[in-house]
């Protein structure tokens, strides 16, 4: 008896009931998609919106919101207080990103990320 291959109706060729090479691409579609949800489910508990930034800059912005919940000093991270308004301080998170805090006193919160253009143009806080 000789086994005959058969043509998929997705174009691929072999043996079997199903295209393989398709139902491999199709869970590993899914597994991305799985994974791109749970990313963006973590962007519910960030105390501000850092939807739209990149990957290593959201995981670097969350580590200093951390620090600076508990407690920690916002100079630990580089962070300066700015010149025209001593409640604002900027901490940066990268070359071509900074986060923005307000000094309430007790603890510095954090309102926003800006990038470098968005940092330069205008004031913080202002």
């Amino acid at each position: 008896m000789v086994r005959r291959r058969k043509t998929f109706p997705c174009g691929h060729k072999g043996f079997g009931q199903e295209c393989h090479r398709c139902a491999e691409e199709r869970a590993l579609q899914e597994q991305k998609r799985q994974q791109k949800q749970q990313w963006e489910a973590t962007f519910a508990e960030d105390p501000i919106d850092l939807t739209n930034l990149p990957p290593h800059v959201v995981l670097k912005a969350r580590s200093i919101i951390a620090g600076l919940q508990s407690q920690q000093n916002y100079t630990v991270f580089g962070g300066k207080r700015l010149r025209h308004n001593r409640l604002i301080v900027s901490i940066p998170i990268n070359r071509d990103y900074r986060m923005i805090c307000r000094d309430w006193g007790s603890n510095v919160v954090p309102q926003t990320v800006l990038s470098h253009e968005e940092y330069n143009v205008k004031k913080p806080g202002g």
